[in-house]
Protein backbone atom coordinates (compact mmCIF):
# COMPACT_ATOMS: atom_id res chain seq x y z
CA UNK A 1 0.00 0.00 0.00
CA UNK A 2 1.26 3.29 -0.72
CA UNK A 3 2.12 6.33 1.36
CA UNK A 4 2.11 9.99 0.82
CA UNK A 5 6.18 9.94 0.61
CA UNK A 6 5.88 7.43 -2.41
CA UNK A 7 3.07 9.74 -4.37
CA UNK A 8 5.70 12.93 -3.45
CA UNK A 9 8.65 11.17 -4.56
CA UNK A 10 7.06 10.29 -7.58
CA UNK A 11 6.07 13.64 -8.11
CA UNK A 12 9.58 14.80 -7.41
CA UNK A 13 10.89 12.80 -9.82
CA UNK A 14 9.22 14.28 -12.45
CA UNK A 15 10.32 18.11 -12.26
CA UNK A 16 10.64 20.03 -15.07
CA UNK A 17 12.62 23.39 -13.87
CA UNK A 18 11.03 25.38 -17.10
CA UNK A 19 7.65 23.97 -16.86
CA UNK A 20 7.97 24.84 -13.09
CA UNK A 21 8.97 28.61 -14.46
CA UNK A 22 5.99 29.07 -16.61
CA UNK A 23 3.52 27.81 -13.91
CA UNK A 24 4.21 30.20 -11.24
CA UNK A 25 3.58 33.41 -13.83
CA UNK A 26 0.59 31.47 -15.38
CA UNK A 27 -0.73 30.77 -11.27
CA UNK A 28 0.55 34.11 -9.94
CA UNK A 29 3.10 33.26 -7.69
CA UNK A 30 4.97 36.95 -7.45
CA UNK A 31 4.72 39.03 -4.17
CA UNK A 32 1.61 40.66 -3.85
CA UNK A 33 0.07 38.35 -6.69
CA UNK A 34 -3.03 36.02 -5.62
CA UNK A 35 -0.78 32.97 -5.44
CA UNK A 36 2.27 34.51 -3.74
CA UNK A 37 4.78 32.22 -2.49
CA UNK A 38 2.87 29.12 -3.94
CA UNK A 39 6.07 26.59 -5.30
CA UNK A 40 5.75 24.22 -8.20
CA UNK A 41 7.48 21.07 -9.76
CA UNK A 42 6.22 21.89 -13.15
CA UNK A 43 4.04 18.95 -13.78
CA UNK A 44 1.03 18.95 -16.22
CA UNK A 45 -2.25 18.33 -14.51
CA UNK A 46 -2.45 14.89 -17.08
CA UNK A 47 0.29 13.61 -15.23
CA UNK A 48 -0.97 14.13 -12.01
CA UNK A 49 -3.87 12.97 -12.58
CA UNK A 50 -1.90 9.40 -14.18
CA UNK A 51 0.14 9.41 -10.64
CA UNK A 52 -3.61 9.62 -8.75
CA UNK A 53 -5.45 6.81 -10.93
CA UNK A 54 -2.49 4.70 -10.21
CA UNK A 55 -3.47 4.79 -6.34
CA UNK A 56 -6.94 3.55 -6.20
CA UNK A 57 -6.61 2.07 -2.98
CA UNK A 58 -4.50 5.15 -1.83
CA UNK A 59 -5.45 5.08 2.29
CA UNK A 60 -6.79 8.46 2.98
CA UNK A 61 -5.26 9.08 6.73
CA UNK A 62 -2.34 9.19 4.25
CA UNK A 63 -4.04 12.65 2.21
CA UNK A 64 -3.39 15.50 4.76
CA UNK A 65 0.42 14.67 4.73
CA UNK A 66 0.11 15.17 0.76
CA UNK A 67 -2.77 18.63 1.40
CA UNK A 68 0.36 20.10 3.82
CA UNK A 69 3.15 19.60 1.27
CA UNK A 70 4.59 22.63 -0.30
CA UNK A 71 4.27 21.85 -3.49
CA UNK A 72 1.53 23.14 -5.83
CA UNK A 73 0.93 19.03 -7.62
CA UNK A 74 1.26 16.92 -4.17
CA UNK A 75 -1.45 19.20 -3.08
CA UNK A 76 -3.42 18.91 -6.10
CA UNK A 77 -3.05 14.78 -6.00
CA UNK A 78 -4.06 15.17 -2.46
CA UNK A 79 -7.90 17.09 -3.53
CA UNK A 80 -7.73 14.69 -6.66
CA UNK A 81 -7.70 11.50 -4.66
CA UNK A 82 -9.96 12.74 -2.63
CA UNK A 83 -12.54 13.50 -5.56
CA UNK A 84 -11.87 10.32 -7.24
CA UNK A 85 -12.53 8.07 -3.49
CA UNK A 86 -16.03 10.81 -3.11
CA UNK A 87 -17.00 9.45 -6.97
CA UNK A 88 -16.07 5.42 -6.43
CA UNK A 89 -18.99 6.12 -3.24
CA UNK A 90 -21.47 8.33 -5.07
CA UNK A 91 -22.82 4.99 -7.30
CA UNK A 92 -26.38 5.12 -7.71
CA UNK A 93 -26.55 1.67 -6.00
CA UNK A 94 -24.59 3.03 -2.80
CA UNK A 95 -25.87 6.57 -2.05
CA UNK A 96 -28.19 5.31 0.27
CA UNK A 97 -25.84 2.60 1.82
CA UNK A 98 -24.95 3.25 5.56
CA UNK A 99 -21.31 2.51 5.21
CA UNK A 100 -21.20 4.44 1.88
CA UNK A 101 -22.78 7.43 3.47
CA UNK A 102 -20.14 7.93 6.23
CA UNK A 103 -17.36 7.03 4.47
CA UNK A 104 -18.49 10.00 1.77
CA UNK A 105 -18.81 12.37 4.71
CA UNK A 106 -15.68 11.40 6.21
CA UNK A 107 -14.12 12.62 2.97
CA UNK A 108 -16.09 15.68 2.83
CA UNK A 109 -15.03 16.49 6.51
CA UNK A 110 -11.78 15.96 5.69
CA UNK A 111 -12.11 18.10 2.84
CA UNK A 112 -13.50 21.21 5.10
CA UNK A 113 -10.54 20.54 7.80
CA UNK A 114 -8.14 21.21 4.79
CA UNK A 115 -9.85 23.39 2.37
CA UNK A 116 -7.13 25.96 3.34
CA UNK A 117 -4.69 24.10 1.20
CA UNK A 118 -6.59 24.47 -1.75
CA UNK A 119 -5.19 28.16 -1.86
CA UNK A 120 -5.47 28.59 -6.05
CA UNK A 121 -8.21 28.75 -8.17
CA UNK A 122 -7.32 25.07 -9.97
CA UNK A 123 -7.00 23.55 -6.93
CA UNK A 124 -10.64 24.43 -5.99
CA UNK A 125 -12.20 24.19 -9.60
CA UNK A 126 -10.49 20.35 -9.49
CA UNK A 127 -11.97 19.47 -6.18
CA UNK A 128 -15.08 21.64 -4.98
CA UNK A 129 -17.78 20.02 -7.64
CA UNK A 130 -17.06 16.81 -6.96
CA UNK A 131 -16.62 16.90 -3.42
CA UNK A 132 -18.78 19.40 -1.81
CA UNK A 133 -20.82 19.74 -4.83
CA UNK A 134 -21.67 16.45 -5.34
CA UNK A 135 -22.66 16.01 -1.18
CA UNK A 136 -25.15 18.87 -1.77
CA UNK A 137 -26.93 16.53 -4.13
CA UNK A 138 -26.69 13.57 -1.27
CA UNK A 139 -28.34 11.58 2.11
CA UNK A 140 -26.03 12.55 5.06
CA UNK A 141 -25.02 12.03 8.36
CA UNK A 142 -23.69 15.02 8.95
CA UNK A 143 -26.08 17.76 10.35
CA UNK A 144 -28.18 15.87 12.50
CA UNK A 145 -27.70 12.49 15.21
CA UNK A 146 -30.37 10.32 13.09
CA UNK A 147 -30.35 6.53 12.33
CA UNK A 148 -30.51 6.69 8.46
CA UNK A 149 -28.95 9.50 6.39
CA UNK A 150 -31.24 12.52 5.74
CA UNK A 151 -30.50 16.00 3.14
CA UNK A 152 -29.71 17.73 5.83
CA UNK A 153 -30.13 21.08 3.52
CA UNK A 154 -30.04 23.37 6.53
CA UNK A 155 -26.38 22.28 7.85
CA UNK A 156 -24.97 22.01 4.13
CA UNK A 157 -26.40 25.66 4.10
CA UNK A 158 -24.59 26.57 7.06
CA UNK A 159 -21.18 25.03 6.35
CA UNK A 160 -21.00 26.48 2.25
CA UNK A 161 -22.21 29.99 4.04
CA UNK A 162 -19.62 29.60 6.51
CA UNK A 163 -16.91 29.46 3.53
CA UNK A 164 -18.36 32.09 1.45
CA UNK A 165 -18.81 34.66 4.38
CA UNK A 166 -15.09 34.35 5.80
CA UNK A 167 -12.19 36.56 4.08
CA UNK A 168 -10.45 33.75 2.33
CA UNK A 169 -10.92 34.11 -1.63
CA UNK A 170 -10.50 30.43 -1.94
CA UNK A 171 -12.87 29.14 0.80
CA UNK A 172 -15.17 31.94 -1.17
CA UNK A 173 -14.70 29.97 -4.20
CA UNK A 174 -15.01 26.36 -2.91
CA UNK A 175 -18.63 27.72 -1.95
CA UNK A 176 -19.19 29.37 -5.12
CA UNK A 177 -17.68 26.66 -7.22
CA UNK A 178 -19.44 23.94 -5.37
CA UNK A 179 -22.95 25.24 -6.77
CA UNK A 180 -22.04 23.99 -10.33
CA UNK A 181 -22.64 20.19 -9.46
CA UNK A 182 -26.35 20.77 -8.20
CA UNK A 183 -26.69 23.72 -11.36
CA UNK A 184 -25.98 20.58 -14.12
CA UNK A 185 -28.46 18.69 -11.91
CA UNK A 186 -31.56 21.32 -12.63
CA UNK A 187 -31.34 22.92 -9.31
CA UNK A 188 -30.37 27.04 -9.32
CA UNK A 189 -30.59 27.55 -5.42
CA UNK A 190 -26.86 27.16 -4.38
CA UNK A 191 -25.91 29.20 -7.34
CA UNK A 192 -28.35 32.19 -6.70
CA UNK A 193 -27.52 31.97 -3.55
CA UNK A 194 -23.48 32.65 -3.71
CA UNK A 195 -23.99 34.63 -6.42
CA UNK A 196 -25.62 37.11 -4.90
CA UNK A 197 -23.55 36.76 -1.70
CA UNK A 198 -20.57 37.06 -3.54
CA UNK A 199 -21.74 39.15 -6.51
CA UNK A 200 -19.57 42.34 -5.40
CA UNK A 201 -16.55 40.54 -4.30
CA UNK A 202 -13.06 42.50 -4.85
CA UNK A 203 -11.48 40.28 -6.77
CA UNK A 204 -11.18 39.50 -10.24
CA UNK A 205 -10.93 35.87 -9.62
CA UNK A 206 -14.79 35.88 -8.16
CA UNK A 207 -16.06 37.78 -10.69
CA UNK A 208 -15.12 35.62 -13.17
CA UNK A 209 -16.23 32.16 -10.80
CA UNK A 210 -19.59 34.02 -10.48
CA UNK A 211 -20.13 34.40 -13.74
CA UNK A 212 -19.04 30.95 -15.15
CA UNK A 213 -22.06 29.71 -12.57
CA UNK A 214 -24.03 32.03 -13.89
CA UNK A 215 -23.32 31.16 -17.29
CA UNK A 216 -23.74 27.26 -16.44
CA UNK A 217 -27.40 28.15 -14.60
CA UNK A 218 -28.60 29.57 -18.01
CA UNK A 219 -27.24 26.42 -19.95
CA UNK A 220 -28.11 23.68 -17.47
CA UNK A 221 -31.14 25.32 -15.86
CA UNK A 222 -32.56 27.80 -18.38
CA UNK A 223 -32.22 30.86 -20.14
CA UNK A 224 -35.08 32.74 -18.29
CA UNK A 225 -33.48 31.99 -14.71
CA UNK A 226 -30.43 33.64 -16.05
CA UNK A 227 -32.32 36.68 -17.46
CA UNK A 228 -34.29 37.29 -14.52
CA UNK A 229 -31.06 37.29 -12.57
CA UNK A 230 -29.56 39.18 -14.80
CA UNK A 231 -32.37 41.91 -15.05
CA UNK A 232 -32.26 42.32 -11.34
CA UNK A 233 -28.33 42.87 -11.25
CA UNK A 234 -26.47 43.59 -14.75
CA UNK A 235 -26.99 47.14 -14.00
CA UNK A 236 -24.73 46.98 -11.21
CA UNK A 237 -22.51 43.58 -11.33
CA UNK A 238 -18.99 43.66 -12.28
CA UNK A 239 -18.11 43.54 -16.16
CA UNK A 240 -16.55 40.56 -16.17
CA UNK A 241 -19.24 38.62 -14.87
CA UNK A 242 -21.59 40.10 -16.53
CA UNK A 243 -19.21 39.13 -19.63
CA UNK A 244 -19.41 35.45 -18.28
CA UNK A 245 -22.76 35.24 -18.02
CA UNK A 246 -23.57 36.35 -20.85
CA UNK A 247 -21.52 34.54 -22.77
CA UNK A 248 -24.32 31.98 -24.68
CA UNK A 249 -26.50 34.74 -25.44
CA UNK A 250 -27.27 35.67 -28.95
CA UNK A 251 -25.57 39.02 -29.89
CA UNK A 252 -28.36 41.39 -29.32
CA UNK A 253 -29.27 39.74 -25.85
CA UNK A 254 -25.19 40.23 -25.01
CA UNK A 255 -25.57 43.84 -26.02
CA UNK A 256 -29.03 44.57 -24.36
CA UNK A 257 -27.42 43.25 -21.16
CA UNK A 258 -24.12 45.11 -21.46
CA UNK A 259 -25.62 48.42 -22.28
CA UNK A 260 -27.43 48.21 -19.04
CA UNK A 261 -24.66 48.67 -17.52
CA UNK A 262 -23.75 53.04 -17.03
Amino acid sequence: MAHANDIINRLESLRDEAQALHLMRFFKTGPGQYGEGDRFLGIKVPVTRAVVKAERDFPLDEVPALLACQWHEVRLAGFLLLVAAHGRLSKPRLLCDLEATRARDRIVRLYLDHAHRANNWDLVDLSAPGITGTWILQPTFLGGDTAAPQPHTAYKLQVLDRLATTDCLWLQRIAMVSAITPTRHGTPDYCLRYAEALLHHRHDLMHKAVGWMLREMGKHVGMDTLRAFLDRHAATMPRTTLRYAIEHMDADERRHYMNLRP
